[in-house]
């Protein structure tokens, strides 16, 4: 009686690679990862380099974030990543064209308020437009920039918003001072020295200020409600300028 053979053992399944979640303070990688998975109202563009986004929980009526895509500098602290020359210098470039974008938002959305961008519109609506409209309102300069001096996200980031520091997530003082203090670092003050104080906000008292309004300076002593309330009555001043 012959002896039967053992059956071939059956070939292992291929190992899929193990799936990378990004959570809490990892949660800007998955735009860099994979900025294709997400929708026109949450990733605003992409290219190889770089992702904008709207930010989640937006500071201002529009706040929106440039993410670096290269992983040897997006984890790394951007008082180190901006060291790079070529880097800051491709950071600045994008961050350039994100406020074109934020500034035409803001036009989008406030132009038909704007007594300085009146005789642009009215150009546009004549029955014999000119060939040369007026530039209107410069809503360039209601644009910010900037990084945080230490960042809440592990990704590298930067803000590209809108002056107003009016939406329902500014809910701390803290919030505010993040962005209306030194705590806010413009990219045009890198790199930046190494006695730098901003580069020690809390050592260096930056964030133990009174809070005063952006836009006229009146100061709320620390009473951030008074502030907030204050902050809407700019806002619809700010809209008419």
């Amino acid at each position: 009686m012959s002896r039967k053979s053992k059956p071939a053992a059956p070939e292992p399944k291929p190992q899929r690679a193990k799936p990378t979640y990004f959570a809490g303070r990892d949660g800007l990688g998955a735009y860099s990862a994979d900025p294709a998975a997400f929708p026109p109202s949450r990733v605003i563009y992409y290219n190889d380099d770089f992702v904008m986004i709207n930010d989640m929980y937006p500071k201002s009526s529009v706040h929106t974030l440039i993410l670096p895509r290269d992983f040897s500098k997006n984890v790394i602290h951007p008082f180190d990543a901006f060291e790079d020359p070529q880097f800051l210098a491709q950071v600045k470039e994008e961050v350039k064209k994100a406020k074109g974008i934020v500034a035409e938002e803001l036009r989008r959305r406030y132009g038909k308020f704007s007594a300085a961008e009146r005789p642009r519109i009215e150009a546009m609506e004549a029955d014999d437009p000119p060939e040369k409209l007026p530039e209107g309102r410069d809503w360039m300069k209601d644009v910010i920039t900037g990084i945080h001096a230490h960042p809440s996200m592990t990704h590298l980031h930067v803000h590209v918003m809108s002056r107003d520091m009016v939406s329902e997530c500014m809910k701390h003082r803290r919030h505010y001072e993040s962005f209306n203090t030194a705590f806010l670092v413009d990219l045009d003050s890198f790199p930046l020295a190494k006695d730098d104080p901003r580069r020690h906000p809390g050592r260096n008292g930056i964030l133990d200020q009174d809070l005063k309004c952006w836009r006229c300076g009146k100061n709320f002593d620390h009473k951030f409600s008074r502030l907030r309330k204050h902050l809407d009555e700019e806002f619809e001043s700010w809209k008419r300028e």
